[in-house]
């Protein structure tokens, strides 16, 4: 039910955002008007409209309500807040635990920081104006792509056979620390993200000015996830899979602009695995952007 009323809301946001934009942009010209590509020519002399900037990235009106930037990159650190009852988790056969070693715990489940990267690639973002150019609603399309890259050597696998005991069949996805080293072992999980977010800005004008602080929320939608390895024994490997992933992520977030630098951050308040390991995942970074 709480899922729905957030998907809920943002389809009607969006529908408002959408309906504004379409008002915005066909407000009506005088009769004797030219448009000359962003520029509006008018026979007594006036121009009811300022220079439209397009420079490929960025296209703002600074007499329209909306303004929007396109293809947007994020590049961060990506890593989760571990809080799973591990006790539990095992007596549900999600954890493979392999004979004659300690229990899968926490520090199994641990990440190389500087490792464990976010890419963000966002579309476009839009910017409504709310108050003056000062209060703004801003929201956009893109993807999330989260690298964790952990420390010890497990495996994620969606079902098969037991690696310890072969005459066990599991149907459910399932983790195991694996009997070989591996170099290189990581779980990706990909996401198409809409953010939303109360923009303030210090300078109406110019983004690349003053200080800009935003804040709202974020909801994405699973859309790949997989389990790559690199190990001596067996080369590049290659799992992919659901992994008892949550579909949907939903996240609290936020960005903070001065001048031309801009920092972000995400934090989600739930688990991204929907049934076994309880990670809470937040990400930070620094958003290239010229809006």
């Amino acid at each position: 039910m709480k899922m729905k009323f957030i998907i809920t809301t943002f389809t009607m946001v969006f529908l408002f955002c959408s309906v504004f934009a379409q008002i915005d942009s066909t407000k009506s010209r005088t009769a004797d008007s030219i448009r000359i590509g962003g520029m509006i020519i008018v026979n007594n002399g006036k121009t009811d409209d300022k220079p439209v900037k397009t420079d490929g990235y960025n296209r703002h009106n600074s007499g329209s309500n909306i303004s929007t930037s396109e293809f947007i990159f994020d590049l961060g650190f990506a890593n989760w807040t571990d809080q799973t009852d591990y006790a539990g988790v095992t007596s549900q056969d999600y954890l493979i635990n392999r004979p004659g070693f300690p229990s899968l715990d926490k520090n199994d489940f641990k990440l190389r920081t500087g490792k464990s990267v976010n890419v963000n690639i966002w579309l476009f973002m839009q910017r409504l104006n709310l108050i003056k150019h000062y209060v703004n609603l801003k929201y956009g399309l893109g993807v999330e792509l989260n690298n964790y890259r952990f420390k010890s050597d497990i495996t994620f696998k969606e079902d098969g056979v037991n690696p310890f005991n072969t005459s066990q069949a599991i149907n459910h996805p399932f983790i195991f620390r694996d009997s070989i080293s591996i170099n290189k072992d990581k779980l990706a999980a990909d996401y198409v993200t809409v953010p939303m977010m109360l923009n303030f800005r210090s300078n109406s004008e110019n983004s690349h000015k003053g200080i800009s602080l935003s804040g709202g929320v974020s909801i994405g939608y699973l859309y790949s996830s997989r389990n790559k390895q690199k190990s001596n024994e067996r080369g590049k490997h290659k799992n992919r899979g659901d992994y008892d992933l949550e579909k949907w992520k939903f996240s609290y977030i936020a960005e903070l602009g001065l001048g031309p630098a801009h920092l972000y951050g995400s934090y989600s308040p739930n688990s991204i695995f929907e049934n076994g390991l309880k990670m809470l995942p937040y990400n930070v970074g620094i958003r290239f952007s010229n809006w």
